[in-house]
């Protein structure tokens, strides 16, 4: 950890360096979570590619070299900034459940939930997936290169090999109950059972195949014939079986949605709109610090670090309540996110005291009834924000032709109803569950584009990415020494602190103002780009293997 600190440090010495010395900035750049998936993303700039050229590579080498975070067999969102037009397009990519799907299949004999760990290794947490679909129609509308010649990199790494990244080990370690499954077996662990160290040289021709397929023939290769016949019948067939059948594969679309946007000071950000609830999480936490003035305070002190936990615990209080697929539930997204409503929930705000765990407000218009992120500017301004899943390290555990199945409908409720009343988030055929991935894109006033950026990490995605914008927003920190900054999070109720940071030195001063702390690790995972005079500077997590290069 200390020497990823070390090297973002220096990333931003450089960029400083190369300002002083009067060389231009970066024209077009690539943040990713690993440095071949970066790689393969400045490859197809070099070649003239669009920015959404470049998250399809980068996205299928990340497949290959990250398998445990995303791959094809998960899904994801993605915001496309178009330069010319300044228009924002937000693509849902998420996976949805299958027609087969009940209200109480995350629950055991008794009719209590079977607890997450218990339903993700199984047939019954595959969604039906969606990032292929969704990159087909991003690049349908913003290609320049052919869909074929975005997969050589990946299929070359995962046909030739590629060194095991420090995470993937670390993962293999952590969960030896993956070796059960052949295909998994037979790639990422020795002969006698025991998991690829670091640094060792893996291949998976099973998905270079796979992927093969893919270029040549497009997602139909995935989504129709023999790929899917096999992927249904895996979780049909699994201990714990789902329903996923060839229909639900075959019927899966992707949907072009509004971006959710809002002002913040002299800015614009945008994000995704529901099924994720990161868009109107980040925005209405920005909206309730902006009358407190954090700008004025330093990075990491008691007050800001306060501030920022009991935002973050009202706006995950309206998250749980309110925001589920919006072709299923109502969102009363206007009254989330009106001057109004807000102002009423800033005022069980204290600078001083601490409000723990508060219940959902009631906003206008509401009426009863392992994820990884890449972040890319091209040549021509465009830039795409994409954050890209399948749910738990190593999804479902179910590894089909070389790829691995999500496990995302464990992000449903397990139950339908809470207190008599349905829950928004309850599991329903067709439903896409609700996420906290928060691809997020900044522009000024005039629209212009200012930041790209997202995180991985589960629920704290959300806090992850408010926080690195704060940095950049407020402190006026580079991409990445906000990025690197401690992280507090608080999803309404205790307050989480960066072990071995200078946070945890804050606990005792909390819990004096009244919050419950934890003081824990932290895995991070995002990556950012932002505008530096005529280009572009970036950073990527210094928590994970990733990296930021432009040229």
């Amino acid at each position: 950890m200390k020497l990823r600190r070390l090297l973002a440090a220096l990333a931003v010495l450089l960029a400083v360096c190369r300002a002083q010395a009067g060389l231009a900035a970066p024209q077009a750049m690539v943040a990713a979570a690993h440095p071949l998936a970066v790689e393969a993303g400045l490859e197809v700039l070099r070649r003239g590619g669009s920015a959404v050229d470049a998250a399809i590579a980068a996205q299928m080498v990340l497949g290959v070299v990250e398998p445990q975070a995303s791959g094809i067999g998960g899904g994801g969102f993605l915001l496309h900034y178009d330069g010319a037009t300044h228009a924002i397009t937000a693509y849902d990519g998420r996976e949805t459940a299958p027609a087969g799907a009940t209200p109480t299949m995350f629950l055991d004999s008794n009719g209590k939930p079977l607890g997450y760990f218990g339903a993700v290794a199984s047939g019954i947490s595959v969604g039906v997936p969606g990032a292929l679909a969704m990159l087909e129609l991003a690049h349908k509308e913003h290609g320049k290169l052919a869909w074929r010649d975005l997969f050589a990199p990946a299929i070359a790494a995962a046909r030739d090999g590629f060194a095991v990244p420090p995470r993937l080990a670390a993962w293999l370690s952590r969960i030896p109950g993956l070796r059960e499954e052949p295909g998994i077996r037979a790639v990422y662990f020795n002969a006698d059972g025991s998991p690829r160290k670091a640094g060792e040289r893996i291949a998976n021709p099973d998905l270079a195949e796979t992927m093969h397929l893919i270029a040549d023939q497009g997602p139909d290769a995935f989504y129709r014939g023999a790929i899917a016949a096999e992927m249904a019948d895996r979780v049909r067939g699994h201990a714990r079986p789902g329903t996923l059948s060839l229909a639900d594969l075959a019927d899966y679309r992707p949907i072009k949605r509004d971006a959710l946007c809002g002002p913040y000071r002299l800015w614009v950000v945008c994000g995704m709109p529901p099924p994720s609830s990161g868009g109107i999480a980040t925005l209405q936490v920005l909206a309730l610090l902006e009358l407190f003035e954090i700008w004025r305070d330093t990075a990491g002190d008691l007050r800001s670090v306060h501030l920022i936990a009991e935002a973050s615990r009202l706006a995950f209080a309206d998250r749980d309540r309110y925001v589920a697929d919006p072709a299923f539930v109502k969102v009363p997204m206007a009254g989330l996110l009106s001057p109004a409503y807000l102002a009423e929930r800033r005022k069980l705000m204290s600078p001083n005291r601490s409000m723990g765990k508060v219940g959902p407000g009631m906003p206008p218009g509401y009426v009863e009834r392992g994820t990884s992120h890449m972040s890319i500017v091209d040549r021509w301004g465009n830039a795409v924000s994409f954050t890209t899943t399948i749910e738990a390290p190593f999804g479902a555990q179910i590894m089909v032709r070389g790829f691995l199945l999500n496990n995302e409908l464990t992000d449903f409720s397990p139950r339908s109803e809470a207190d008599g009343k349905p829950i928004a988030n309850r599991v329903e055929p067709g439903k896409r569950p609700r996420s906290s991935m928060s691809p997020t894109l900044v522009l000024d006033r005039d629209n212009r584009l200012v930041a790209a950026l997202g995180s991985a990490g589960g629920s704290r995605i959300i806090g992850d990415t408010l926080q690195a914008l704060v940095g950049m927003l407020d402190w006026n920190l580079s991409v990445s020494a906000a990025i690197a900054l401690p992280r507090v999070i608080n999803a309404n109720g205790t307050t989480e602190l960066e072990a071995g940071t200078s946070l945890a030195g804050l606990a005792d001063g909390l819990r004096a103002m009244g919050h419950q702390v934890q003081v824990r690790g932290h895995e991070g995972g995002l990556t950012g780009i932002r505008r530096v005079g005529d280009g572009w500077e970036g950073g990527a997590d210094p928590r994970r293997d990733g990296v930021a290069r432009g040229e």
